[in-house]
């Protein structure tokens, strides 16, 4: 076991481990707090921004579809985020082979 003598005083190895974590905790609360300081100071606050100008919504809109290169309808895989087409009454994803039915 390795002893420091300093000023008189010893210091084993558990005194140096815990004054070392103290230190450390220390340094990681400071670093936190102006992580969230300057966090908070790049967002500027909700009612700062402006906020769009809702369009009333016709129940009768059919909501618009998606068409790839080739023309054929597709929609977003919830799975994997790749491309689904229809065959029939199912659609399947052409990247995970996730499925469901209309």
């Amino acid at each position: 076991m390795t002893e420091i003598k300093d000023r008189g005083k010893q210091l084993d190895r558990r005194e140096f481990l815990t004054g070392s974590a103290l230190i450390a905790a220390a340094v990681s609360v400071v670093l936190a707090t102006s992580a969230s300081a300057q966090e908070s100071q790049s967002k500027p606050a909700p009612s700062e921004e402006p906020k769009p100008a809702e369009e009333p919504k016709n129940d009768q809109e059919a909501p618009k579809k998606l068409v790839d290169k080739q023309g054929r309808e597709f929609r977003v895989c919830d799975m994997c985020g790749g491309n689904m087409y229809k065959q029939d009454n199912t659609w399947t994803c052409e990247q995970c082979g996730y499925s469901y039915t209309e």
